[in-house]
């Protein structure tokens, strides 16, 4: 990705967050404050950015539209939507979906617990693929040479003492995972939490995105995650895949 790019990018979530001055979106890039006009300027002539009349930019008016048309195409969204939040509600903990989206597996929809703590993840956030469970779901099921591509640029560093750091030691725990049908991670990016998770499939039979159910340990341990929620959680995934066209 070129650098331009990939600062217009991170401007745009920058003012995504609330209206900024220019100098503002510059401290965010690192770049002088003339830099960072050009590009706001730059935006503002396509429709994503606007400038308002104390002088912040915000978001555009056409990135809105755009945003809009992108919710309309993500049919597994859309399908799952319903099915994520009766789990959340249910098992009272975090419920996440992840998708495999080109070279990344990414998150595109999140239901928080109503009274409980709200975790790091974000919606469209590429995801820790070393770590998360939903990670594992869904490159336990894709064909071999995808997964190592896709891992080809993790680095499997450190987070927790359960962090896998090693690539065979990764490959194993994916073989079980494929295996067993669900997948675990064990406080391996945050130790106070854990989690379970269980691949969704499309109309073709194919793993494209995964479900997990996610904890603090203090609430629930690995044992009773898999004992009380892993059949619902199971039972979510199955219809999910279902409704997208998956027959058994």
């Amino acid at each position: 990705m070129s650098q331009t790019v990939r600062r217009a990018i991170d401007a745009l979530e920058c003012i995504a967050r609330r209206p900024r001055t220019q100098t503002e979106v510059g401290e965010h890039l690192g770049v002088h404050r003339s830099t960072a006009l050009r590009l706001l300027e730059s935006l503002a002539e396509g429709g994503l950015a606007r400038r308002l009349p104390d002088g912040r930019y915000a978001v555009g008016h056409r990135l809105a539209g755009l945003a809009q048309l992108a919710v309309e195409q993500f049919g597994l969204k859309d399908v799952a939507s319903e099915h994520l939040r009766g789990l959340g509600e249910r098992s009272g903990h975090t419920v996440h979906l992840a998708a495999l989206e080109g070279e990344q597996i990414v998150y595109v929809d999140k239901v928080d617990p109503v009274d409980g703590v709200r975790l790091y993840s974000q919606i469209g956030r590429p995801v820790t693929l070393h770590t998360a469970g939903v990670a594992k779901a869904i490159l336990a099921h894709v064909p071999r040479d995808r997964a190592d591509a896709l891992l080809a640029g993790c680095d499997f560093a450190p987070h927790t003492g359960t962090t896998i750091t090693d690539a065979a030691a990764y490959r194993a725990v994916l073989d079980e995972t494929r295996a067993r049908g669900w997948a675990v991670d064990d406080g391996e990016y945050e130790d106070y939490v854990n989690c379970l998770a269980v691949p969704v499939r499309d109309s073709g039979g194919d793993v494209v995105a995964a479900v997990s159910v996610t904890a603090l340990k203090a609430k629930a341990d690995l044992a009773a995650l898999e004992a009380d929620v892993l059949p619902d959680l199971m039972t979510t995934t199955e219809t999910i895949s279902k409704e997208l066209g998956w027959r058994p």
